[in-house]
């Protein structure tokens, strides 16, 4: 029950609500914090997951989320030539400071301050996808068509 949740995940509920979707949020017991536990805990493959990865730019210091499907990794040298700054993994202080959630939880929206976004390009060929919801136990589904929607990010190549 919505009463029920935490912070987090409320927080993730009302922006769904706030910008007209009706995306329905599951808190499971399993884990979801890996892209392994989500799969297996929502019954998909593992490239439906979607990752919520923030790094730092390495010379603007700014967070930059990518949305990443569970079952790739980021190029990260690939990706800075694409957005024109070299990046970086950021540490769970700064994830938490800028998102306002904790690394295993991230979802792809409700962010503390507006995050410049990438969308790996692979997560467009899946009917449907799995995203964090605020938790390491809260996940919602949605189309890659709302991922785009929801977060105005650009499609790019992450390998």
């Amino acid at each position: 029950m919505a009463g029920e949740w935490s912070p987090s995940v409320r927080r993730v509920q009302e922006e769904i609500l706030a910008r007209g979707l009706a995306f329905e949020i599951l808190e499971l017991k399993a884990s979801t914090r890996t892209a392994q536990e989500a799969a297996q805990a929502v019954g998909c493959q593992v490239a439906q997951i979607v990752k919520s990865l923030i790094f730092k730019g390495a010379h603007s210091g700014e967070p930059i989320l990518i949305l990443a499907s569970g079952s790739n990794r980021v190029n990260e040298k690939k990706v800075g030539e694409i957005i024109g700054e070299p990046i970086g993994k950021a540490d769970a202080d700064f994830v938490k400071e800028k998102t306002g959630f904790s690394i295993g939880g991230v979802p792809p929206l409700a962010h503390r301050e507006r995050l410049r976004t990438y969308i790996d390009e692979t997560l467009l060929g899946h009917p449907c996808l799995w995203a964090a919801a605020g938790t390491p136990n809260a996940v919602f589904r949605l189309t890659p068509s709302d991922l785009l929607r929801i977060t105005e990010g650009r499609v790019i190549s992450i390998q």
